[in-house]
């Protein structure tokens, strides 16, 4: 595709960076924003010089951003606030200062699930799961083991809330354990998980292989949720505020390209060539369709309206975390969500033009509250 008629437009070179800005990510399809910003020559653009690295797991990226390996990376929604408070004995100051995408995962499961179901209806209701799961334990079977990519990740709060609305504890009615994401199908296939939530094309691809089905989306648990989001390490953005500015400048242009229909095509080569060789384009494909085994997604994955970090959207995150018990009482709200600032994002939408995105949906609220059911 002709850069000089589709691409999108040019963020403002203030001045040429002469160090290389180390940003990391893990393959999924929502990493979108910074391997298209690096392939169409936008971080150029701004005077970047980007070293982009796949990371083979979230607590690898975590690390490697928390003890100065990277200076940035594509990041769980959840993971700044475990950052802050320094949970699983990893404590860092992350700034946030834009988002990469909303929606884009899938809970998929087995086919003997699927069977035992009798009749897959997408989206699947979390009332029929829970039937399914009351089934088994009054038969004496044991419990399923869902998998979700990251103890402190959108995908382990939207499932756990999807759960608890079918009156499931997810902490005692099931097992939910922690898989990387390149590794949920193959782990469905083998039969040593019966389900996941993970990110596209996970759950695309596990469906290929004939290893289950896509059940729901987390986007028909929470329509256009906030999903991963591009963070600095600590002080980055306050030594070097140009490179962070430039970086989220060129990361917004990238967003802004993906959501344009023409471009899906040549997103997914992209992608194929950058992050997933090995897949078929079909599987990569859906995600930018808005697919899910050749059904449209009433919330696909995007990417323009996604990029203004919102504090308040976090704070959903961090209430399930209490809910749960994964952080201590004694961390604030505002200590936990001081990594999420709008400043950056804002004085790079200005060098794009970039108007506000306008105000995204409400999150899920507990019909009990935000407190644990416990049967």
């Amino acid at each position: 595709m002709p850069l000089d008629t589709d691409a999108p437009p040019r963020p403002t070179l203030r001045r040429p960076v002469l160090r290389t800005l180390r940003l990391g990510f893990v393959p999924l399809t929502d990493a979108a924003p910074l391997l298209v910003a690096q392939e169409l020559g936008l971080f150029d653009a701004v005077g970047l010089r980007v070293a982009l690295t796949a990371e083979p797991s979230w607590a690898a990226l975590r690390d490697k951003l928390a003890f100065g390996a990277l200076d940035a990376a594509h990041m769980l929604g959840p993971m700044p606030i475990a950052l802050a408070a320094g949970l699983t004995g990893v404590k860092a100051q992350v700034t946030v200062a834009a988002g990469l995408g909303a929606n884009g995962n899938t809970i998929t499961i087995s086919n003997a699930l699927v069977q035992e179901l009798g009749r897959l209806a997408r989206p699947l209701g979390a009332a029929s799961f829970a039937a399914l799961v009351r089934r088994r334990a009054a038969q004496g079977r044991r419990p399923l083991t869902l998998a979700v990519v990251f103890p402190f990740s959108s995908h382990n709060y939207l499932l756990r809330h999807w759960l608890a609305e079918g009156g499931l504890d997810p902490d005692r009615d099931l097992r939910l354990t922690v898989v990387p994401p390149p590794m949920v199908a193959q782990r469905l296939a083998d039969g040593a998980i019966d389900g996941f939530c993970a990110g596209e094309p996970w759950g695309s691809h596990a469906a290929a292989l004939g290893a289950g089905r896509i059940a729901l989306s987390t986007g028909d648990i929470w329509p256009n949720h906030p999903e991963k989001v591009l963070a600095f390490a600590a002080d980055y953005a306050t030594r070097d505020p140009e490179s962070a500015t430039a970086c989220t400048a060129a990361v917004i242009a990238a967003a802004r390209w993906l959501d344009e229909p023409a471009n899906q095509a040549e997103a997914v080569n992209i992608l194929r060539r950058r992050a997933f060789p090995r897949l078929d384009r079909a599987e990569i494909a859906a995600a930018f369709e808005g697919m899910a085994e050749g059904l449209p997604l009433d919330a696909p994955l995007r990417f323009h309206n996604a990029t203004l970090p919102r504090r308040e959207q976090a704070a959903w995150f961090l209430r399930q975390m209490r809910r749960w018990g994964h952080i201590p009482a004694a961390v604030s709200d505002s200590a936990a969500l001081a990594p999420w600032r709008q400043d950056i994002w804002r004085a790079a939408a200005a060098r794009l033009h970039e108007a506000e995105p306008p105000a995204p949906s409400p999150p899920p609220s507990s019909p009990l509250g935000d407190s644990p059911e416990h049967a």
